[in-house]
């Protein structure tokens, strides 16, 4: 089936012990949780909008209900991941920059999981997958663990916490502790897919596990994180007041995993490769969904220089050809990443590796710098104009509209001017700009698989060719 918005927030009504400023908390109760929720929602209204339908929903008349969610569309051609790439990208336009994540990446650890494993273990993941997908369920994925000295492998942590392990195992399935970190939307998610993080030796097998829980298990934690807390005013917070993400401390105190849900299980020759499978659908995931970012960054900046009055000036024309070179840069390569696209293990088609790590690595390594033309374009008022109680004031306003109003009304104008504060000065701004740094890998890693998978033999017989006397 289906689920309507209003069914999937039904969903999140369970006993999931999520601990967030320091007390236990209900994610649909709790006033800033219930903003994820409702911005998390967008995955599963967009399948029920008729001007979205077509691209949301896919038709398959094998499985039950005959439809089900695009995002759990098995990518089997270039026009598959085409089209992942551009629900991704409407998605998070609708939300506001911020990607709803509970569809996107519990589907790219899917996908991995059945590229990767075999036996028992992939024959798990295979009914995992169908069970994930008939009942349209949003799954977080928990990989990142807290790795403690990350000198040291798993094995040889002086706490073994530090990576999520197996403790003890029985006729029932196996127990598992440990903690993940930087865990996105598990508050707000049915269910938890867990993954190995790094490649593992043989004395690491404990930690070599890869599993599936639901979000309400019994032993299972949630601290989610208090960055960017508080009652927003819309006017002051156009973005954040409406579109949230959380992020969690997830830790597993001694909790039961049935046999059916273990995926992976003492086989750390296979934890490099799921992990490295994984990471190549999520990063195509990352690229997609920074494009509505990338584009507000521009559109934004060139109506405020209009509204400043600075738009024909040649040094904000230089900034806003810059902007719009780093936006359709990062879009040319994320689509190509798609065309170059290729057939991995059981049919799964998988967006080019290196191209995808082009795509991010360039959009994180320029983020910070194109920030800084967008913030350059606005001017200081982004920082030090008025808020929302005072343009409520009759008062106030009428002094605020004689002098804030520009080439443009001043409303017009204070308006945009925090929507762009939002964007790059707000708590809102500083989570986009660690995410560009940080999420889906860090830029040392990216450039790490941008070398491995670069074949240097056409380069190499060019430089030979023309090194050798004719």
């Amino acid at each position: 089936m289906l689920r309507s918005a209003d069914e999937y927030r039904d969903g999140l009504a369970d006993q999931r012990r999520v601990h967030y400023r320091g007390q236990l908390a209900d994610v649909l109760a709790h006033p800033e949780l219930r903003v994820a929720v409702d911005h998390a929602a967008l995955d599963f209204a967009v399948a029920h909008d008729p001007a979205h339908h077509d691209l949301a929903v896919t038709h398959d008349a094998t499985v039950p209900g005959g439809e089900y969610s695009t995002y759990y569309a098995l990518p089997g051609s270039v026009d598959d991941l085409i089209r992942r790439s551009s629900l991704i990208e409407l998605v998070t336009g609708l939300g506001g920059t911020m990607v709803t994540l509970v569809k996107e990446i519990g589907t790219d650890a899917l996908f991995a999981l059945l590229r990767t494993l075999d036996g028992e273990g992939y024959e798990r993941a295979e009914a995992y997958y169908r069970h994930c997908r008939d009942n349209d369920l949003a799954v977080a994925v928990a990989q990142t663990d807290v790795k403690g000295d990350r000198s040291l492998p798993p094995h040889a942590q002086p706490d073994p916490d530090h990576y999520v392990r197996i403790v003890s195992e029985g006729p029932d399935g196996i127990v598992v502790r440990g903690a993940k970190t930087h865990t996105s939307v598990t508050a707000n998610s049915d269910e938890l897919i867990v993954l190995p993080t790094r490649a593992m030796g043989p004395d690491d097998a404990d930690w070599a596990v890869a599993f599936a829980v639901p979000m309400d298990t019994p032993g299972l934690h949630l601290y989610v994180s208090s960055y960017h807390a508080g009652e927003l005013d819309p006017f002051d917070h156009p973005l954040s007041s409406k579109h949230k993400m959380l992020e969690s401390l997830t830790v597993f105190d001694d909790v039961l995993v049935p046999w059916d849900r273990v995926f992976l299980h003492r086989r750390p020759e296979l934890a490099g490769p799921l992990a490295l499978a994984f990471v190549e659908y999520h990063r195509f995931t990352a690229v997609s969904y920074k494009l509505p970012l990338l584009d507000l960054l521009v559109g934004a900046t060139s109506r405020i220089v209009e509204m400043n009055g600075v738009a024909k000036a040649a040094h904000i024309r230089d900034k806003l050809s810059r902007l719009v070179i780093y936006a359709e840069t990062i879009r040319g390569l994320t689509h190509l990443a798609a065309l170059r696209g290729h057939e991995a293990e059981r049919g799964l088609w998988v967006p080019d590796p290196m191209t995808t790590n082009l795509a991010k690595y360039t959009f994180a390594t320029q983020y910070h710098e194109h920030l800084r033309y967008v913030q350059d374009c606005a001017g200081g008022l982004l920082v030090t104009g008025p808020g929302g109680e005072d343009w409520a004031d009759p008062d106030t306003r009428a002094v605020l509209e004689k002098y804030y109003s520009a080439a443009s009304g001043a409303e017009e104008r204070i308006r945009m001017l925090h929507l762009i504060s939002d964007l790059t000065a707000r708590d809102f701004g500083g989570y986009h700009a660690v995410l560009a740094v940080h999420a889906e890998g860090s830029i040392e890693a990216e450039k790490m698989q941008i070398l491995r998978e670069h074949d240097p033999s056409a380069a190499r017989a060019l430089a030979d060719l023309l090194a050798t006397p004719s």
